[in-house]
């Protein structure tokens, strides 16, 4: 089976899932469209013997019959219009909610290195355009069938009221099959080029938002704004490329009833004048001719909606299928979360690059502080991403209390180990529930402890509303170190048994340094702690400094030893100081 048939299948099985996953509101709006189209082919019948054996035999009686017939039939209509429309917008949301939910769990369980590919605007654009196809295509479900069935229903009337005639008018019928067949292959290819147009869109969008301060600050505007035109430009052309598919068959589509309804008053005219069908079959007859009209026209339609939905459903499994890189143990090992961490033999490096880390070993004991040092791109910052097992290493063995990572738990991984990134993000809520967002259930006086501790608290009581002040988008109504000394609190309030605070000092102003430095040291004290930094003052409040070069501890003292005998820990805090 080749990608594209493979990419089919997967899609069909997926819409497929999302259809049985609501068998109750399928089944409502497939029921009550039903009755709708019931309603609607009832009617001409209706008014075929309310003329042949009322108006035609000058019989009140009759006349009357009939129409309290018809008031039924459109109370019918109206009843089940009203259920078919609320079953629709019912499994419309939930179809929505379901994919959009899915999409957002899934996207949490994977794990870094799928992130480092895929970008947030590819996500983003699978759990809002793409679920938003598959939620029309169940919106349409009832009407769709309903339609279909109306259809095959007229054919047979038609045949049961004169078989030559009904002969003669469904004759195109197997053609507009088989236009729409090809038709639909060709819609279901330029629908999914579209939308991968807009998932590139939305990506560049989303990336120039987050950057906005880059962007501005290195003028960039103008050439992102061409790169977007042309972009835009693409969705353009292939929107318009679906359009003039649009053009082709829908009027051709509308045009067979059309030329019916000339076939019907031509040969169904003559036998009205001959006497072999009477003038309410005829009426009847017309009505079902123009009845055909609209369902064919909607079938049409739903050719382009189903075909949507599968290039989304195609798309959205593209994430539901990925598999994490990280497994989790079938049989996972207790941890006792004491703190003490070694790496033995460690090799990395990300996706086709050298190894970043080659044969590194590293052992820090329960309550000790260790400084890693190093130049840019030595691995510091990879070091902290497999303690939180971010990653997995491609040979060797990273360990807590004497377990390898890989035999435990990874919710009980990352709460014995906390980060603190050098690029601190924030969420788009109150200062008190960013710092609990690892302890939901922290109360307000650990979360003030927390703040305490960081050195946030003083500034925070400066905000508008305090802990309930809503920070901006990632926090960026705040300075860079306000961010930072929240994102510390953060980690001080989740209590790991090892704390690694990767460059965490970086974007406070060195005359502020010391307000955290003190703070840092009491969070520190009789906990594991990993301190990636390049300032003096900080990497001196670790116990040990290891100095990192090739993917291996090189050197391994305190700061004050180091300071003393190795030139090259001289010339790598002297490079930063001129780099700062």
């Amino acid at each position: 089976m080749g990608e594209l048939e493979a990419r089919r299948a997967s899609a069909w099985r997926f819409v497929r899932a999302i259809v049985r996953a609501q068998p109750y509101g399928v089944s409502g709006a497939v029921v009550s469209g039903l009755l709708w189209q019931t309603g609607a082919v009832a009617a001409p019948l209706v008014v075929k013997y309310a003329i042949d054996h009322g108006i035609v035999p000058h019989d009140h009686g009759a006349l009357l019959l009939w129409l309290l017939v018809l008031a039924g039939v459109g109370l019918l209509e109206v009843c089940a219009g009203a259920f078919r429309h609320l079953y629709a917008i019912r499994n419309r949301a939930h179809t929505d909610a379901r994919v959009r939910d899915a999409i957002f769990a899934h996207a949490l369980r994977l794990d870094a290195a799928y992130h480092d590919q895929v970008g947030p605007g590819e996500l983003l654009s699978r759990a809002s355009s793409d679920s938003l196809h598959l939620a029309r295509m169940m919106d349409a479900i009832g009407h769709t069938i309903g339609y279909a069935l109306t259809v095959v229903a007229v054919a047979i009337v038609m045949l049961i009221l004169d078989p030559q005639l009904a002969l003669i008018v469904l004759v195109p019928v197997p053609f507009v099959s088989v236009g729409a067949w090809l038709y639909s292959r060709r819609y279901e290819r330029g629908t999914r080029e579209l939308q991968e147009s807009w998932a590139q869109a939305s990506t560049l969008v989303e990336e120039t938002v987050s950057g906005v301060r880059v962007v501005k600050g290195l003028g960039a505007g103008g050439a992102l704004s061409a790169t977007f035109r042309g972009r835009s430009a693409q969705i353009k052309d292939r929107a318009l490329h679906l359009a003039r598919l649009d053009a082709i068959f829908i009027p051709a589509l509308e045009t067979l009833p059309l030329l019916g309804i000339a076939t019907v008053l031509w040969f169904g005219g003559r036998s009205v004048i001959d006497g072999g069908l009477s003038v309410g079959s005829f009426v009847a007859f017309n009505a079902y001719v123009v009845m055909l009209v609209w369902p064919l026209r909607v079938l049409g339609q739903r050719v382009t909606t189903l075909q949507k939905a599968l290039a989304a459903s195609s798309r959205i499994t593209e994430v539901l299928e990925a598999e994490p890189q990280l497994r989790e143990p079938r049989h996972p090992v207790e941890l006792g979360a004491q703190g003490d961490i070694r790496l033995e033999g460690v090799r990395f490096g990300h996706e086709g690059d050298r190894f970043v880390l080659d044969g590194l070993d590293l052992h820090v004991a329960p309550g000790e502080s260790l400084a890693l040092v190093g130049a840019t791109g030595s691995g510091k910052s990879t070091v902290a991403g497999l303690l939180a097992r971010l990653y997995d290493p491609e040979d060797g063995r990273v360990l807590l209390d004497g377990h390898d990572l890989r035999e435990l738990r990874l919710d009980d991984v990352r709460r014995a180990v906390a980060l603190v990134f050098e690029e601190t993000f924030l969420f788009s809520e109150s200062v008190r529930e960013n710092i609990r967002v690892g302890r939901p259930d922290a109360s307000d006086e650990d979360v003030q402890r927390a703040a305490e501790l960081a050195g946030a608290a003083a500034f925070i009581g400066g905000l508008p509303d305090g802990y309930e002040t809503v920070l901006g988008e990632r926090g960026f109504s705040l300075s860079g170190g306000q961010r930072q000394r929240i994102a510390i609190a953060r980690a001080i309030l989740a209590d790991p048994a090892v704390l690694v605070l990767d460059d965490a000092t970086s974007a406070v102003d060195a005359t502020k340094e010391h307000e955290i430095r003190a703070a840092l040291a009491e969070v520190m004290r009789g906990r594991t702690t990993l301190v990636i930094a390049h300032r003096p003052a900080t990497i001196a409040l670790a116990d040990r400094v290891a100095v990192l070069e090739g993917g291996r501890i090189v050197e391994l003292d305190t700061h004050e030893a180091l300071l003393r005998q190795s030139a090259r820990y001289r010339a790598l805090l002297a490079l930063d100081e001129v780099a700062a």
